[in-house]
């Protein structure tokens, strides 16, 4: 039987590289994007940092007001709100790429995703690192996004390989190099463990997965409990039998388009409204996946949201359907709509997939 074999995918800094894909001066720049809470102000935490952030110890995480803090000397510092339609739209695009080089696809988020590539390779790991090369090639051509990838035969070791080499990387770890790879790395690189748990191992001595190893599963699960401590001993070994396994991507799907003129004129808008159904329609019609509602969303020329959304009879994939109740949104919304509308998109939800229609490949 052929060895598995497993890509683990992450985008590099995801969001801000999106805004840099957007406005290419940020590249050179630090760039922070923020979540602002409700409180106004700098209130809020950082999203992602882009590397150049990173080396004044910006990160992901961390107060606005700290980052603010790191960066106060920095006069090209750029702080910028998250814009979760317009990465999701790349995500999107990345995504549909990403799938047509896998056996099975598997979506965990907007930047990260895990193929089971087994078959395609034939077991064979010289052949699985041409595949990931070719796949990094076509991302970076056709998006214009850097992403490191981390190959292996288990999900645990290849998420943990494409930590390893960031940002652009490609990190192979053949079955028999499992635990020489693993030994070296701190017990932190374990996917799961905390700051709590790692600084309990470090009051026991322990700093790198190798040192972890010369704890036997009891004394694991007495400090862990069973579940958690098992996981913890299989995991410093390298050891996952969890199998790449469908899952579907977020619970909508949406496409958004920045329009070529602020306007609130119905016919302009609903040529944009049109092509944008017809192009969600592919990607539903391809991913075998039914809607229930529809939705549309404004950006306004003041950058606040408008959205508005109705829930449909029956689930449909009908494209007529869809762009049917998205111009009826659209006549609707704006009877009362008093700024021009800058960005336009519509999303389907409370989805379902075609019954019998699971791609029948998966079974050969």
């Amino acid at each position: 039987m052929a060895e598995k074999v497993v890509f683990h995918i992450d985008f590099d800094y995801f969001y801000a590289q999106c805004e840099e894909l957007r406005n290419p001066d940020l590249k050179t720049k630090p760039v922070a994007v923020c979540v602002y809470s409700d409180r106004g102000g700098d209130s809020g935490a950082i999203a992602t940092a882009n590397y150049v952030a990173r080396k004044y110890g910006v990160k992901s995480g961390m107060p606005i007001k700290f980052a603010k803090k790191r960066l106060e000397e920095i006069p090209d510092a750029v702080f910028l709100p998250t814009d979760f339609d317009y990465y999701s739209d790349i995500s999107d695009k990345a995504m549909s790429i990403i799938r047509e080089y896998a056996d099975i696809f598997e979506y965990v988020g907007r930047d990260e995703a895990y193929l089971d590539v087994t078959q395609r390779t034939e077991g064979s790991f010289e052949t699985a690192a041409h595949l990931a090369q070719q796949l990094k090639n076509v991302i970076r051509s056709s998006i214009r996004l850097s992403c490191t990838i981390g190959v292996s035969s288990n999900k645990l070791v290849s998420k943990i390989a494409s930590d390893f080499k960031k940002p652009d990387g490609l990190t192979m770890v053949e079955p028999e190099k499992i635990e020489s790879f693993l030994g070296p790395l701190p017990i932190r690189a374990i996917p799961g463990i905390g700051k709590k748990t790692e600084e309990k191992f470090s009051e026991m001595g322990l700093e790198t997965i190798a040192q972890l190893r010369s704890l036997d599963v009891f004394t694991l699960n007495s400090h862990f409990g069973r579940k958690i401590g098992t996981y913890i001993y299989n995991a410093a070994r390298g050891i996952d039998d969890e199998p790449v396994s469908p899952r579907h991507d977020p619970i909508q799907y949406s496409r958004i388009v920045t329009l070529k003129q602020d306007s609130k004129d119905f016919d302009f808008l609903a040529k944009d409204l049109e092509k944008l159904c017809e192009d969600l329609h592919d990607t539903i019609v391809k991913d075998n996946l039914l809607f229930k509602s529809v939705g549309i969303q404004f950006v306004q020329s003041d950058l606040s949201n408008r959205t508005k959304s109705k829930t449909l009879k029956n689930s449909t994939s009908n494209l007529e359907e869809l762009k049917k109740t998205a111009i009826q949104l659209l006549k609707e919304s704006l009877e009362d709509q008093k700024l021009p509308i800058r960005r336009l998109g519509v999303k389907v939800s409370d989805l379902s997939e075609v019954a019998g229609q699971v791609d029948i490949t998966r079974f050969f």
